[in-house]
């Protein structure tokens, strides 16, 4: 097996000390978009990307490159986490994390997705990847089954007397003769146990083997009770029915109805077929699990100005949208606001320029939602910095405050739980600082 291969996101690493079969299994995935790797129908490729929906939030995801390789130089974009191509494992770290262990990155994955990440023996390297992933299923699990138990129609074969189908004459001869009171038959059902549906009860039995498995499908109530319905939901449930269940749902098309059982079938296609992807000796097998930084990013502040009474629009469902034109026309989603300012979240690296800094198109789309919610301030959150540091300008012509804010990302944590806990010390003061933003602007505009 070859070494782990190490960079951060947004970079350019050049004068890298790689083997020659560590580049010719880079350039898998080199130059390629997100779209055409998740798209191929070869059994090798297994890649989780998320969000889930690569174009629905506006940064084009799907069209971006995982690495790019040109004079032996690796250049990254805003994707990170852990790729494997054939035997070369590639890992990319969030920029923001100089000691590349990952503990910013994991930090908000465990945010986001709610996991408690002290549940995981912390690693970064490779298997830990593929155990977190474990972690995620009763996420995925939980926000499908909110849409309601998936149901299809199914052909099922029957012998007993209760008929209520196309009785199977050569079936029925075979198999009642003498007449035993049974008759043999087929019928359409509309049902939940279905193919989709045992694959998820299959996923289940297999983190339940899993050391830490009981620990994840008992974390809460709620993941309790949707195991118990799905397990209710599948009495025809054999193990030995895994390879064909998987097989049945490689290429599933899913009811549009039910769009968040397909992010869950995904995952539960690369939980079980994780082990034969990762030592499998098949040629050109790309597997692993990817995430936005811009996503991830605007998600874990998510998690912060929720309590904060900031609505966060969803453009995946159409929810919390404001609207350029009257009746209800052209709508857009900004990343925060309340009812005295709107927040646009960006994962990049300012220095001291402050606002000043901030790109042309970023300030218009800001200044545009000030403009239609007719609200007096606007910023921007960013990560980084040695502390919680604020910095305005006043806008001309109808006047207004512009802000950029930054969250510190704890530099010197020897531990993960130290990082945390300097983490939960860096959120408290960033809170205190949007307030405060907040009570000045509502009492210089009489918006009390």
């Amino acid at each position: 097996m070859t070494g782990l291969v190490s960079i951060p996101d947004n970079a350019h690493e050049k004068n890298l000390s790689l083997s020659e079969k560590q580049w010719k299994d880079l350039s898998l995935i080199a130059g390629r978009t997100v779209k055409n790797l998740c798209d191929r129908d070869e059994t090798g490729i297994s890649l989780l990307v998320f969000p889930d929906s690569l174009d629905v939030y506006g940064d084009k995801i799907g069209d971006s490159t995982i690495i790019n390789i040109q004079d032996n130089a690796i250049s990254s974009g805003n994707l990170m986490g852990f790729v494997g191509c054939n035997e070369t494992k590639l890992r990319i770290h969030s920029r923001f994390d100089p000691k590349e262990n990952d503990y910013f990155m994991h930090y908000l994955l465990g945010k986001v997705f709610s996991v408690n990440m002290f549940d995981l023996k912390y690693s970064t390297d490779s298997e830990s990847v593929f155990d977190f992933i474990l972690f995620l299923f009763p996420f995925f699990l939980k926000r499908a089954l909110s849409q309601g138990l998936y149901k299809e129609y199914v052909t099922n074969r029957y012998n007993d007397n209760r008929v209520r189908g196309a009785i199977e004459v050569a079936r029925h001869i075979r198999q009642n003769i003498p007449f035993t009171g049974k008759v043999a038959y087929t019928t359409r059902e509309h049902t939940s146990d279905n193919n989709l549906m045992e694959l998820v009860r299959h996923t289940i039995e297999h983190i339940r083997s899993k050391e830490f498995g009981a620990g994840i499908l008992s974390r809460d109530e709620d993941t309790k009770a949707n195991i118990s319905l799905v397990v209710d939901a599948t009495p025809t449930y054999e193990k030995n029915e895994r390879a064909r269940i998987v097989s049945k749902n490689l290429r599933t098309k899913i009811h549009p109805y039910y769009s968040e059982y397909e992010p869950l079938r995904k995952i539960c296609i690369q939980i079980l077929r994780q082990e034969e992807i990762k030592y499998g000796k098949d040629d050109d097998t790309v597997y692993g699990v990817l995430f936005d930084g811009a996503w991830l990013w605007e998600e874990y502040l998510n998690t912060i100005l929720v309590n904060l009474n900031f609505k966060h629009p969803e453009n995946k469902l159409g929810l919390g949208a404001i609207h350029l034109f009257l009746p209800k026309r052209s709508p857009r989603y900004p990343d925060f606001y309340n009812d005295t300012m709107v927040l646009d979240a960006k994962y990049k690296r300012y220095s001291e320029g402050g606002v000043s800094e901030i790109g042309r198109e970023d300030l218009a789309q800001v200044i545009s939602y000030m403009f239609i919610k007719e609200l007096p301030c606007g910023g921007f959150l960013v990560p980084g910095g040695e502390k919680v540091h604020v910095e305005s300008e006043t806008l001309n012509g109808y006047g207004g405050k512009m802000y950029l804010l930054n969250l510190p990302i704890p530099q010197e944590a020897e531990t993960y739980g130290e990082f945390c806990q300097q983490m939960s010390d860096m959120e408290k003061e960033f809170s205190i600082s949007v307030l405060e933003i907040e009570n000045s602007i509502n009492q210089k505009y009489g918006r009390l």
